[in-house]
């Protein structure tokens, strides 16, 4: 710090923490260009997440299985309450509907081949179902969307379950976007849309307005499905006690529920950041509801949003899910924001690591676009190869962490595993903090 003339210290400049640079730029552009901002990807906030939570490893009152030589079983079955073909998946991590128009079909292809070595799913996500991924991907769940693009009744007969897709982390209450530039003659066609045009998809489906209209229409699915195919009913995570409860009264097999840590391909980044729960404080109360109807495991759960790696798979079994779903970290596994491709993005005033502008379908890796050029740049054998190892390390991250519980199942992790760090993350999820039996709102404390 310099004098000045006088000898009188100069202030140190403080950076306000309400009107940062970021903040600050975000001012600037809107008032330049007097629209709102657009990205892709989930919330970059800092969120209570699943880092919030330690798992207790086995010692004298716990008995740790040996990683070597004892078993801890990974399988999970989903659909079984009424579907006649249930999905029986090796491990209880899935892949979560991407569409092929944000993602390319290369991509697509990439994410049913890592999922079917994997022995998992991956999910079609808005515009239909490809050739690509259905080939590819043993196990395919096609979603039913507001936007109804690309819907093919015969396209529900040649999957393995149906997705109703009510709502999504990212953006609760709102709907899609696919602009003009990822609007290829093969996008165009798929959609039923014309060339070059910016797409919005609904957000809510036109054909009915509540659960008692939802229960109509899961029985039409049903219907055209001769009741072989699961049905899942994916909520964003907003009421997820009422909104879960509502989604079992109106016949779900399965409840996939997405906190706002979850990705989307492009939507206005004033929903993504400030719309929707974080994930850890989703997952109690939808369990919560699951066990107030006497159907937890009955029904199962499947959660998502900002699923990282095995401990994450493992902190959301032991809260009560049944399986997990992956997007970013898997877009990530094929080779997503990847630093070999530094100077392009920063060609595009960005960074490996922090591009979000998917919707300009300008991808340098050739995930996230409809350029056949970029395409070409990614390999859809390699990508499946690297999707599927990164699905195996999760799953013994998990296998290890559940063995040093005691545990010979994934599913046999609970919430006594756990302990919470925070004061936030013991109030979402009722685990004591660490080092205590007290976690805000217990019963029987007045604090």
């Amino acid at each position: 710090m310099k004098d000045d003339k006088h000898g009188v210290p100069h202030t140190v400049p403080i950076q306000s923490a309400t009107f940062s640079n970021p903040t600050n730029a975000e001012i600037r552009r809107a008032a330049a260009t007097g629209i709102y901002d657009i990205r892709g990807g989930g919330s970059k906030r800092k969120l209570p997440h699943f880092d919030d939570l330690l798992f207790l490893g086995a010692s004298i009152s716990r008995y740790a299985l040996e990683g070597y030589r004892e078993k801890c079983d990974t399988k999970v079955t989903l659909g079984t309450r009424f579907a006649k073909k249930p999905i029986e998946l090796d491990i209880p991590v899935t892949i979560a509907g991407m569409s092929f128009g944000a993602l390319s079909g290369p991509a697509k292809e990439a994410l049913g081949r890592g999922a079917s070595m994997a022995g998992t799913s991956t999910t079609t996500g808005d515009g239909g179902m490809t050739e690509e991924e259905r080939g590819h991907s043993t196990k395919l769940v096609y979603q039913v969307l507001p936007s109804r693009y690309g819907m093919n009744p015969d396209d529900l007969r040649r999957c393995d379950a149906i997705e109703v897709v009510v709502g999504q982390g990212a953006k609760p209450g709102g709907g899609g976007m696919l602009l003009g530039q990822k609007i290829s003659d093969r996008v165009a066609q798929m959609r039923n849309l014309p060339k070059g045009i910016d797409q919005r998809s609904a957000c809510r489906h036109p054909d009915w307005t509540g659960p008692d209209d939802l229960e109509i229409k899961i029985m039409e699915l049903r219907e055209i499905t001769a009741w072989e195919k699961p049905i899942y009913v994916k909520i964003g995570g907003t009421r997820p006690y009422f909104d879960t409860m509502l989604a079992i009264k109106a016949g779900a097999d399965v409840v996939v529920l997405d906190g706002m840590q979850g990705g989307t391909a492009a939507t206005q980044d004033v929903f993504i950041e400030h719309v929707g729960l974080p994930i850890i404080a989703c997952i109690p109360e939808a369990v919560r509801a699951l066990q107030d109807m006497d159907l937890h495991r009955e029904v199962q759960l499947v959660v998502s949003g900002g699923i990282r790696g095995g401990a994450d798979v493992a902190k959301a079994l032991a809260l009560g899910a049944d399986a997990v779903a992956i997007g970013t970290a898997a877009m990530i596994a094929l080779g997503d924001n990847d630093p070999q491709w530094e100077a392009e993005y920063n060609a595009l005033g960005t960074t490996a690591g922090a591009y979000d502008d998917w919707h300009e379908g300008k991808d340098p890796a050739g995930i996230t676009t409809q350029d056949p050029e970029l395409m070409k740049r990614f390999d859809p054998i390699a990508g499946g190869r690297h999707l599927n190892n990164f699905l195996k390390v999760m799953t013994l991250e998990a296998q290890t962490i559940a063995r040093a519980c005691g545990h010979n199942h994934l599913h046999n992790l609970e919430p006594e595993d756990l302990v919470s760090l925070t004061m936030e993350a013991a109030a979402m999820t009722k685990i004591p903090l660490a080092g205590t039996q007290w976690y805000p709102g217990k019963p029987g404390t007045s604090y």
